[in-house]
């Protein structure tokens, strides 16, 4: 869990000296039922060339304000301050195949109604590596005060 951000904090300093071509795959050890290639899964950047992020269905506006709508944990805890990271992974047709907290906030219940707005938001577009679709991960890191719910 803690390997993904450090990943994510290294990748982003490399990005900011290395060539256009940077690419970052993931190491998958466990079986993800409706995964294309658990060799090939990326963290993909689309500010490098060839690579396209996967892409949700809404917006971030409007992740947000399902969140912060249909969340009960923090409607009935609205003075909560927290910060938390979920992780996502969308296969080669778009699917989110898993979707994971990856630094819990200290609530499992918040933690387990995030993921489940997570997991509704529909399908997305794939991710792409050279034009063609890939299995990627997508991280959200977010903060939590007076109960309300904003991305980093």
């Amino acid at each position: 869990m803690m390997k993904k951000r450090i990943l994510t904090v290294i990748i982003g300093l490399i990005g900011l000296t290395a060539s256009a071509q940077f690419v970052a795959k993931m190491e998958v050890k466990e079986d993800i039922p409706g995964i294309c290639d658990k060799n090939e899964v990326y963290a993909l950047f689309s500010s490098f060339d060839g690579q396209e992020e996967a892409i949700c269905p809404i917006s971030k506006d409007k992740i947000l304000k399902r969140l912060n709508s249909e969340i009960q944990f923090l409607k009935d805890n609205p003075k909560y301050k927290d910060k938390g990271m979920i992780g996502l992974i969308i296969n080669c047709k778009g699917e989110v195949i898993k979707c994971k907290m990856d630094n819990k906030t200290k609530s499992a219940e918040l933690d387990k109604q995030i993921e489940a707005v997570f997991n509704l938001l529909g399908e997305w577009k794939a991710g792409k590596l050279n034009g063609k679709n890939v299995d990627s991960s997508r991280l959200f890191s977010f903060k939590i005060k007076k109960g309300i719910i904003t991305f980093d």
